[in-house]
């Protein structure tokens, strides 16, 4: 695939930017709307912003998306104690989708899948991880036992997110895929009506 593109190439592809920022706009009202629409606990669209913002910017500042959701959000919805947890987790998630802004087709949506299923388990591991940290004698006790049990309490909010992910992160990649296929077709239209001679 090719490299990653300068500030003045995405200018120049201005859709590019825009479908990433409408991207993350729908990860944030989804945030914000999700529970009154009754969807299920960590049904998100963070992951699938983060991939799509990666193979469309291809640029490391695709890699803050997911933070940003989360920020913007948190704003109105607030957040815990556990919010080192969560948000570092979604730092790590954003840094982990500029590995995948270079794959295109069968290798795409590879990276789709195993980006969707990796980011839901660590989120999962990670945040559940901080519970129990956070919580040690109060919530679980300070031992493996407890540790064990904080996974457990999280595996209800670890089954949406992973089946989410596995639907809307290779959705992502069909749209960018999309995108790309849009952007060859003036190229296309004009080589057609002006062959070289």
């Amino acid at each position: 695939m090719s490299e990653d593109l300068t500030p003045r190439e995405l200018a120049r592809r201005w859709w590019r930017p825009v479908v990433a920022v409408l991207a993350v706009v729908a990860a944030v009202v989804w945030r914000l709307v999700k529970d009154d629409l009754g969807a299920p606990p960590n049904l998100e669209l963070s992951t699938a912003a983060a991939f799509l913002a990666a193979g469309l910017l291809r640029h490391r500042l695709a890699a803050l998306v997911p933070l940003a959701v989360v920020a913007v959000s948190d704003l109105v919805l607030g957040n815990t104690a556990v919010l080192v947890f969560t948000w570092s987790a979604w730092a790590v998630i954003g840094v982990a989708a500029l590995w995948t802004r270079g794959t295109g087709g069968v290798r795409r949506l590879a990276a789709a899948l195993g980006f969707g299923v990796g980011s839901s388990v660590f989120f999962y591991l990670w945040t559940n991880f901080g519970v129990w940290l956070q919580g040690r004698g109060t919530f679980y006790p300070a031992s493996l036992d407890g540790l064990l049990a904080s996974y457990v309490a999280g595996l209800p909010f670890l089954r949406p997110m992973l089946v989410g992910n596995l639907v809307l992160v290779p959705l992502a990649a069909g749209v960018l895929t999309l995108v790309e296929r849009l952007e060859r077709v003036p190229a296309l239209a004009v080589h057609a009506a002006h062959p070289a001679r």
